[in-house]
């Protein structure tokens, strides 16, 4: 079957510039790309025909012959092939991969805002920033509307963000005709290299914005308003899309990434969305039984009976006064931790009190009593 010519494939007149060369490739290449068209069993060869005839177009030397010779200058056995003595198609790694970076990206986006290599792009995203809020225990309880300060840089006014003195586009640049890479022939090599002129990214600015220099953006310190949703923690992050560095010439801002630190609380301890609250009680109220009033986040107050012969270390619970959970759907508890105090500063009295009440309580402090006859155990076992 004989081939196609080289521009009927990509939709062109003979003749066209590089620049619309360029362009005609990249819409083939998406209409044809073969993840695009799992569904049609053509779509390789003709993606391969494309790529084929853009390889061989878009370098000026193989063109001229082209034009001049059609197939046969690369077909061998001519005089105008053997200067050349290559086929089309694919010519190798490294000329497929060149040829098929800039449809790649195009294809599947940039994932980081800006590309690594030629720097073809001509507008950059943003970086992204990082914003460290500290709120106390009550505050992450509640949720809130805070007003921070964000020192970053905006889009500049000047240029609205071109980075061309008076909004002006950027123009193709003069040496790589926008391509945004030279080549150069060394030997049997031709060596790819970032354009020098317009640093890869094939476009330069003639007159450059005052204000910013020509870079589209300035430097400038920022007020936003950012929701704290109820129920965040230490490590909680949250995003502001677009909030971060405005894009170079006129590309997409990064987003602002807000990390959450809680204060330590000096009566609320937290596990995940429980708290946990040491209440110390008196060893008569532990021994007799009674009642503690105790706080809750929110600025309330519960009663909660003791029951009598209560130890310390015991754990009561009060269900749902803990903390909320973040993405909705009820709160945490909050578990009331018992600490049984030790009376200190004993007066006269109240030392002879107790030591009657000693002499009573032999049959009321199991615990002693079970600790004891277990040690005597070990200690008979030892003297075997």
């Amino acid at each position: 079957m004989a081939k196609r010519d080289y521009y009927d494939v990509l939709g062109l007149s003979k003749g066209a510039d590089p620049a619309a060369i360029k362009k005609a490739f990249r819409t083939k290449a998406k209409e044809l790309h073969p993840d695009r068209n799992t569904d049609n069993p053509d779509a390789e060869a003709q993606f391969k025909e494309a790529n084929e005839a853009h390889d061989i177009l878009k370098d000026p030397e193989k063109k001229a012959a082209y034009d001049r010779y059609g197939h046969a200058a690369f077909e061998g056995g001519t005089g105008a092939s053997a200067g050349h003595g290559q086929r089309g198609g694919f010519h190798g790694g490294g000329d497929f991969a060149s040829a098929f970076s800039d449809v790649f990206d195009d294809l599947f986006g940039d994932f980081s805002g800006g590309r690594g290599g030629g720097g073809r792009q001509r507008a950059t995203r943003g970086s992204d920033l990082r914003y460290n809020m500290r709120v106390t225990l009550e505050e992450a309880f509640a949720g809130q509307q805070k007003t921070i300060s964000v020192p970053t840089s905006v889009s500049c006014d000047g240029c609205n963000g071109t980075g061309a003195e008076g909004g002006a586009e950027p123009v193709n640049c003069p040496t790589c005709s926008g391509m945004g890479k030279v080549r150069a022939q060394q030997g049997f090599f031709t060596v790819e290299r970032t354009c020098p002129t317009c640093s890869g990214v094939g476009q330069i600015i003639k007159n450059p914005c005052r204000s910013c220099s020509g870079a589209g953006r300035v430097q400038k310190e920022r007020s936003l308003s950012v929701n704290i949703p109820g129920g965040v923690e230490t490590g909680t992050r949250i995003r502001l899309s677009g909030e971060g560095e405005a894009g170079m010439r006129g590309g997409p801002s990064g987003d602002l990434y807000i990390f959450m630190d809680v204060k330590e609380h000096s009566i609320f301890k937290r596990e995940s969305e429980h708290l946990f609250c040491e209440v110390p009680v008196s060893m008569a109220a532990a021994a007799l039984g009674g009642e503690v009033e105790v706080p809750i986040i929110d600025g309330g107050r519960s009663r909660v009976k003791i029951p009598a012969g209560s130890q310390s270390g015991r754990q009561m619970r009060l269900r749902n006064k803990g903390m909320p959970h973040l993405r909705g759907g009820g709160s945490g508890d909050m578990f009331i931790e018992l600490a049984v105090e030790t009376p200190v500063n004993l007066t006269a009295k109240q030392k002879e009190l107790m030591e009657e009440f000693q002499e009573l309580s032999k049959d009321n402090n199991p615990g002693v009593s079970k600790f004891f006859s277990s040690v005597k155990s070990f200690w008979d076992t030892m003297k075997g």
